[in-house]
């Protein structure tokens, strides 16, 4: 999920430091959906996790997309044909899809004899990613320019068909395939989530076409819009009548759809002003979970679904649940600092064995 170059990541840090914060929301949302009991769900703190928790898979997609048209115009600068953009794009699409098989196979693994085979098929982010990128793989035959009004079209049109896919018969259609498609609560299907990776590629493709010194107006519509968004898809969703016959709003809605992605813009634009002008180029906490968020991804999952944390499933008030979400989250925090850090640290043992020699000399052990 962390994709974007490390040159690029250092320039537009207000984009690492929004896919750290999703990490952090994500992080408290499985802890609390994992360990907190179920006559707990109703309550108040929960049910904010849960509301709150909807926000991270179309934060990491929206991001994905933004790399990726980061991909593509730089492709583009080096004079690549529209050809060997397009391969690039699938590469990073079969990049995703093996870490996606990766990661169920190594859930499942760990979890023997308990979990079913079907698991290894399981429609996750990952896959989602992947399918999606393969599918607009082709807009790297466009221009950036071009791009940045064909991605936001189709971003549009996937959000709009979502409802009508929810209502076709595919009970002919393979579980493994539907599963990929077809809006469903339990899986990430290309309707209506591969709008925010179109989205994203808009965005990124945008980002691209403006100088360094633009950011700051870009970032001031950028709010301005995700105001309207969130205030047009909230308003247009309450209205008594539809152009669908059959919707579920929390599911397949296309008002929930542009409510995300006006809230991704408005906390983009946050990450913009705090990484100008707050914090700057200094460390901050949450930028650094935006810069590992594939690996803490993938061992908190472990962590929190699989058999590490038994004895606590299910089992915990809505306090102890929080107080265990801040131990994941600054779990998950060492786990990236050492990732981050590793090769400095690796290259310093030469003077950490020169010290403990010493050590161990003169203190007679």
């Amino acid at each position: 999920m962390s994709t974007t170059s490390k040159t690029a990541s250092s320039r537009l840090a207000f984009i690492d430091w929004t896919r750290g914060l999703a990490a952090v929301i994500m992080l408290q949302g499985h802890v609390f959906h994992s360990l907190t009991r179920r006559d707990l769900h109703d309550s108040g703190p929960y049910v904010l996790s849960k509301f709150v928790g909807g926000m991270p898979p179309a934060i990491f997609l929206f991001l994905l997309g933004v790399t990726l048209a980061f991909l593509m115009d730089s492709r583009e600068k080096k004079g690549d044909t529209a050809g060997r953009r397009v391969t690039a794009a699938l590469r990073r699409a079969g990049y995703l899809i093996l870490i996606a098989f990766a990661f169920r196979l190594q859930l499942w693994a760990f979890a023997l004899p308990h979990q079913p085979w079907t698991d290894l098929f399981r429609v996750d982010i990952l896959n989602a990613m992947a399918l999606a990128v393969a599918a607009f793989s082709p807009m790297a035959v466009f221009r950036t320019e071009d791009r940045v009004r064909l991605c936001a079209v189709l971003g549009v049109a996937v959000a709009a068909v979502s409802p009508l896919v929810a209502q076709f018969d595919l009970s002919g259609v393979h579980p493994f395939v539907r599963g990929y498609l077809v809006p469903d609560p339990l899986f990430f299907g290309f309707f209506p989530w591969a709008a925010f990776v179109a989205f994203g590629l808009s965005a990124g493709s945008a980002l691209r076409l403006l100088k360094a010194e633009h950011y700051d107006r870009a970032m001031q519509w950028a709010c301005l819009l995700g105001l309207g968004l969130i205030v047009g898809g909230r308003y247009f969703s309450s209205l008594p009548y539809s152009l669908y016959s059959k919707s579920d709003f929390w599911l397949d809605g296309p008002g929930l759809t542009f409510i995300k992605l006006g809230v991704i813009l408005l906390i983009l634009s946050f990450a913009f002003l705090w990484t100008r002008y707050g914090v700057g180029q200094r460390w901050s906490w949450i930028r650094q979970f935006g810069m590992t968020s594939l690996l803490v991804y993938w061992v908190h999952v472990e962590l929190v679904y699989g058999f590490w944390l038994w004895k606590w499933k299910e089992n915990l008030t809505v306090a102890e649940s929080a107080v265990a979400a801040v131990a994941v989250i600054l779990l998950m925090l060492a786990l990236s600092l050492v990732r981050t850090n590793w090769n400095r640290w690796w290259t310093m043992r030469p003077g950490w064995l020169w010290y403990w020699r010493i050590e161990r000399r003169y203190s007679g052990d």
